[in-house]
């Protein structure tokens, strides 16, 4: 497994040196963060590519693709948007980033309730009750079915597998964030793992797999490191390393040593499995001292979790060796 980290707000020198210091060399990034690039290009993708590359770093994964939500619901303008995500796709192959995390959550996205709620220590964290919401309340989407994402979905796959083939580009679907549905009138589909069988069964290909994000599984109330195992590392691609208490109704982000997972279970999981790609510690707490200005991406957060994260990396990795080495031995 490699462990990167995400820039979602534009390139930071600071966190740039930082993340050398802790010895990773992947990043997640945007894609439409340059000044003076018309966004989602092969020009700007590259800009982007080559700044961290001067850095040090690899660009391995984009998370933050062009906008679908026109794709999603079936409304005029989703031609342009495939036609500019086809390109997209084209600009990521070219340049080797075979790796692109994308959602089907139209017009809400990830979405909480709470964005200070009282952590270990007195950090805070983002929540979610679904009491807290108005099941009146309607977006400008107004009524959006089940049926109509799932076929939505379907003809999109239908439309951009193809290209992801043929440029060598993995598509990483990401569960819904948080998983209930409906959310103010909108379905949400990717709502357990059942829903991502489904998924690859709409177009069989090496191309289309998932972000296996534990904190959305775990909210589903999966098991974690069997949900590892049912789909191996054929269709995880990219993995958000984090936790949550409670439930799909009712819960709240922790510190990453702090949820309902047996996160040393999943680390070895995923070692077992065989999985090679890209990890990221995400949602994070916001500790004391910090701006709560990006909730669930404070630095303080992201430092402690690469450092939990990678500890639990080092000791699956012995784990591994050793069972290795005494299959081995036994033949």
């Amino acid at each position: 497994m490699k462990l990167g980290l995400a820039y979602f707000h534009g390139y930071d020198q600071e966190k740039v040196n930082v993340q050398k210091q802790l010895g990773l060399c992947e990043v997640i990034s945007g894609s439409r963060e340059m000044d003076g690039y018309a966004p989602y290009t092969m020009e700007s993708v590259q800009a982007i590519q080559k700044q961290y590359a001067q850095a040090g770093l690899k660009l391995s994964v984009i998370e933050g693709p062009p906008a679908l939500d026109e794709v999603k619901l079936g409304r005029p303008g989703a031609d342009e948007q495939l036609a500019q995500f086809k390109e997209f796709i084209a600009a990521c192959g070219t340049l080797g980033i075979d790796t692109v995390c994308y959602n089907w959550m139209p017009v809400l996205g990830w979405y909480r309730t709470r964005m200070n709620l009282a952590a270990r220590g007195g950090a805070t964290v983002t929540g979610f009750r679904l009491e807290d919401t108005d099941s009146a309340e309607r977006t400008y989407a107004g009524e959006i079915s089940a049926d109509r994402l799932w076929s939505t979905l379907e003809g999109f796959l239908r439309e951009i597998l193809p290209e992801c083939e043929r440029y060598g580009v993995r598509l990483a679907l990401h569960p819904d964030d948080p998983p209930v549905s409906p959310l103010k009138g909108i379905s949400r589909i990717l709502t357990s793992a059942d829903a991502f069988k489904r998924v690859f069964s709409l177009r069989e290909s090496p191309m289309n797999g998932m972000t296996f994000c534990q904190g959305c599984f775990a909210t589903m109330g999966e098991d974690i490191p069997a949900s590892i195992r049912r789909f191996g590392k054929e269709k995880i691609f990219f993995v958000h390393f984090r936790d949550v208490q409670g439930t799909r109704e009712r819960f709240q982000e922790t510190f990453h040593d702090d949820g309902k997972t047996d996160m040393y279970e999943a680390m070895k999981t995923y070692y077992d499995i065989g999985f090679t790609g890209v990890a990221r510690p995400d949602h994070v707490p916001t500790l004391l001292g910090e701006d709560n200005g990006n909730p669930s991406y404070g630095v303080l957060g992201n430092y402690f979790a690469v450092g939990y994260i990678k500890g639990l990396m080092e000791a699956a990795e012995q784990e591994t060796r050793k069972l290795n080495a005494m299959r081995q031995e036994g033949g």
